[in-house]
C-alpha cells in the first residue's frame, strides 16, 4: 500500500467519499477509482462493468472490482447515461493498478446533472479525508 504522500491526486479531477473519481470533459465524464483506493485494494484481478446503454445514478452501485485481497463495490459519483466501458480491463485489469487515471479507466459517462461533478471534492479536499483516514 501507498502512503499518503505517494499518492497521486490530478487536479482536473473531481473525487467521491467513495473512492471514485470523474474527469468532466464537456457533457460526458470518464469515471475510475482512485490512487488510494487501488492501492488499498491490491492487485486487481477482476473488474465488472455495466453495460453501455445502461442509466446510473449517483451514490449507486455500478459494479465491482476484485483483488487478490477483497471485492468492493464500484458507486457512481454522477447519475447518467453510461456511454461506453474501458473493454480493456476485461483482459488486463492489473491497469487500474498502473494507471488508474489514464488506461485504467472505467466508464464514459453522459452526465444528467453537471452540479453532482461541483458537489465532488477537488484534490486538496479528498487528500483532507485520506489523511483522516489515517
Amino acid at each position: 500500500m501507498k502512503e499518503i504522500d505517494e499518492l497521486v491526486l490530478p487536479e482536473d479531477v473531481r473525487y467521491a467519499q467513495s473512492h471514485e473519481w470523474v474527469k468532466l470533459e464537456g457533457g460526458e465524464a470518464l469515471v475510475g477509482i482512485s490512487d488510494y483506493a487501488q492501492s488499498q485494494l491490491g492487485d486487481i484481478v477482476f473488474v465488472e462493468l455495466p453495460a453501455a446503454g445502461e442509466e446510473l445514478t449517483r451514490e449507486s452501485e455500478f459494479g465491482t472490482v476484485e483483488s487478490v485481497k477483497a471485492v468492493a463495490e464500484l458507486v457512481s459519483p454522477v447519475s447518467g447515461e453510461v456511454l461506453s466501458v474501458n473493454e480493456t480491463l476485461a483482459d488486463e485489469p492489473e491497469q487500474v493498478n498502473k494507471d488508474p487515471y489514464g488506461g485504467g479507466w472505467m466508464l464514459r459517462v453522459k452526465v444528467s446533472d453537471a452540479g453532482e461533478v461541483d458537489a465532488l471534492m477537488d484534490a486538496g479536499q479528498y487528500l483532507e479525508v485520506l489523511k483522516g483516514l489515517e
